[in-house]
C-alpha cells in the first residue's frame, strides 16, 4: 500500500512515524529516507532500534526554495536510489520518504521518476507498505496512493485559522 500525507497543517511525519512505531512493534524492519532535512536533533533521528534506519538528503542547512541548488536535487536523487536499493536487498517492510511531496513540488525530484520508483517497488517488493509526505502532493501522487490523508491546519499557537473558530 502506499499512504500519502499532505497539506498545510502540521503532523504529517508525525503520522507517518505512528505507523513506524507499528511496524516496529511487529518486528519488521523499517527504513526513513527524509528528504531536504538536515536536523539531526530530532526524535526521529535520535531514535535507535534494531530494526530501524534513517538517513537524511540535503546538501545543506538551506533557507527557503531560493537557495535550493543542484548539489539539493543530486541529494535528493540519491536518497530516491537509496530507498529503492535498501528495500530491494534489506527485507525493509515499511519505506517512509519523508517530504518527497516536497522536493518533487519544488523540483528537487521529478515527478515521473517517483511514480516509476513508487510503481516498481509496489510490485518488486509485494509486502512493502510505503508512506510518503510533504506538502504540494501532485495530482498524479495523490492518484497513485492508495490513500491520501490532507493535513489541514484548524489552530496554531492559538490563533484561530478556519471559519472563525474559538478555542
Amino acid at each position: 500500500m502506499i499512504y500519502l500525507y499532505s497539506g498545510e497543517g502540521a503532523g504529517k511525519t508525525t503520522s507517518a512515524l505512528g505507523i513506524a512505531l507499528r511496524a516496529l512493534g511487529h518486528g519488521q524492519k523499517v527504513l526513513v529516507i527524509q528528504f531536504l532535512k538536515w536536523n539531526r536533533t530530532t526524535g526521529e533521528y535520535l531514535f535507535k532500534h534494531p530494526n530501524y534506519q534513517i538517513e537524511q538528503f540535503s546538501s545543506t542547512e538551506w533557507i527557503g526554495v531560493a537557495t535550493l541548488t543542484e548539489k539539493d536535487a543530486k541529494e535528493c536523487r540519491n536518497g530516491l536510489a537509496t530507498a529503492y536499493l535498501r528495500c530491494k536487498s534489506q527485507d525493509v517492510k515499511l519505506l517512509i520518504l519523508d517530504e518527497i511531496n516536497y522536493a518533487v513540488s519544488v523540483e528537487m525530484l521529478e515527478e515521473n521518476d517517483v511514480i516509476d520508483c513508487l510503481q516498481r517497488l509496489k510490485s518488486e517488493c509485494p509486502d512493502l507498505n510505503i508512506v510518503i509526505t510533504g506538502r504540494g502532493a501532485t495530482r498524479k501522487l495523490k492518484k497513485i496512493a492508495d490513500f491520501v490523508n490532507i493535513i489541514k491546519e484548524v489552530k496554531s499557537s492559538g490563533m484561530v485559522c478556519d471559519e472563525g473558530i474559538q478555542w
